[in-house]
Parts: C-alpha cells; sequence; structure tokens
C-alpha cells in the first residue's frame, strides 16, 4: 500500500512540492521532490523531476545495472531541467530537492539531492536514512550548533546541492537492502520541519492505515505553523 498527502500549508500561495510513484513487474520506485522557494518556476522543476525519474525508469529498466539505474535516472533528469531552464530566462535558477526510493525483489535503494529527506521503521524505531545537503546539516556536522538549535535555525531552508540548477549534480545513493524496514516515509521538509522524527513513527504507528496517517502528518505539521509547503509518502518496503 502507499499513500500520499500533498498540502500548501498556512503561508504559500503555491504548491512547489510534488510526490509520485510506479510499479511494475520486478520494480517499484517512488520519489518526492521540493521546488526551490525563491527561486524560478520551482513547481516546474519539481514535476519535471519527478515524472522525468519515472518516464527513464519506464524507458530503460532492464538495459541499466540495477545498482546504477536510480543515480544514472538523477542526472539524467538533473541535465534536463538545467537545459530547459536556459531556453527561458523566466526559468533562470529553477530546481529542486530530490528524495527517491527503487525496490526490487534484491536491492532496496534510497538517493537524495537536498533537503527532503527518507525515515525507515523497524519495530519502535525510526531512523533518518539520508542526510540534508544544507546549511544547517553542516554546522551540525562540524558541532557548531546543537540538534535543537537546528530545529529552530533561521537559516534552515538553505540547501548546499539541488536539481536543476548546475548541468552535474552529485547524488547521494543508500542501499537498505538488509534493513529489514517495515515502514518508508518520504517526505519534504516542510513536514520535518514542523514534526520530529519520533512523533512522525508515533503518529503512523497509532494509525490503521498509511492515508490517515498521512492525513494526520500534514494537520499536525499545519497546526505548528505550516510555513513551507507538506508532503508525506508512506509505504512498506516491497513491490
Amino acid at each position: 500500500m502507499v499513500s500520499i498527502k500533498t498540502d500548501v500549508g498556512n503561508k504559500r500561495n503555491l504548491n512547489e512540492d510534488f510526490a509520485s510513484y510506479y510499479k511494475d513487474n520486478g520494480y517499484s520506485i517512488y520519489v518526492v521532490t521540493d521546488g526551490m522557494g525563491g527561486h524560478n518556476a520551482g513547481e516546474v522543476a519539481s514535476k519535471m523531476a519527478a515524472e522525468g525519474l519515472i518516464s527513464y525508469f519506464v524507458e530503460n529498466y532492464g538495459t541499466i545495472d540495477d545498482v546504477d539505474i536510480l543515480k544514472t535516472a538523477i542526472e539524467h533528469v538533473n541535465r534536463n531541467i538545467f537545459e530547459f531552464s536556459l531556453g527561458d530566462d523566466a526559468l533562470t535558477g529553477m530546481g529542486t530537492t530530490i528524495t527517491a526510493c527503487f525496490v526490487t525483489n534484491s536491492l532496496i535503494q534510497i538517493a537524495n539531492v537536498g533537503d527532503s529527506c527518507c525515515l525507515g521503521i523497524i519495530n519502535d524505531k525510526i531512523i533518518k536514512i539520508t542526510k540534508d545537503h544544507s546549511l544547517v546539516q553542516e554546522l551540525l556536522d562540524c558541532g557548531s550548533i546543537s540538534e535543537e538549535e537546528a530545529m529552530h535555525h533561521p537559516r534552515k531552508n538553505v540547501i548546499t546541492r539541488s536539481i536543476g540548477t548546475n548541468l552535474n549534480v552529485e547524488v547521494d545513493i543508500f542501499d537498505i537492502t538488509s534493513s529489514g524496514f517495515e515502514i518508508l516515509v518520504l517526505c519534504s521538509d516542510g513536514l520535518t520541519n514542523e514534526i520530529s522524527n519520533e512523533e512522525i513513527k508515533d503518529l503512523i504507528k497509532s494509525k490503521s492505515n498509511y492515508d490517515d496517517a498521512c492525513t494526520a502528518l500534514v494537520e499536525l505539521a499545519k497546526d505548528r505553523g505550516g510555513k513551507d509547503n507538506i508532503t508525506v509518502m508512506i509505504f512498506g518496503g516491497e513491490i
């Protein structure tokens, strides 16, 4: 089962998030993107990235090794978005984050660029699988700020890596084949900026189905301010 909920939030007029998934015989692909606020056509970039990723899999799955196709697909959509932006001044600087999950019978891979993330739930634990490409994450890594300070840092929205803003992009890939996660969550930072990982886990566990969990997560994020667009996708780690 897969459930998706996206919402413009309380402060924005436009939803620049996008989420989609595709299942075929032998594999499934899930993706959440978050167009860069303050940049031209962020909603265009996020839609192009998500739909382009899935199209790449549909057209190329089976011709590229499973261990390489997710990274190759993201690099492909990055180039397409960057080159598309060069054709119109109104699109200059368009960009998006991306987090995606690729599942086969023998492989689960997570990829991310930017600060949308993937969380895994196993038993009563929740683990953040991805690592944000952001200024705040860099400050955390060097010990300049604490986890609590990071939650409310005034420059929390500054990302250091994105899709579509340069011809080439560095993609982080995480292989979680043997992890045994019961539930996987892809989300934009509009969710995690308002709700802690433990709260996300507890709320999902308290609901009888993923649809109710997605709705409750989005509503809680909005109750706490909803300063950004909010998108969450919940699914199990199976094809």
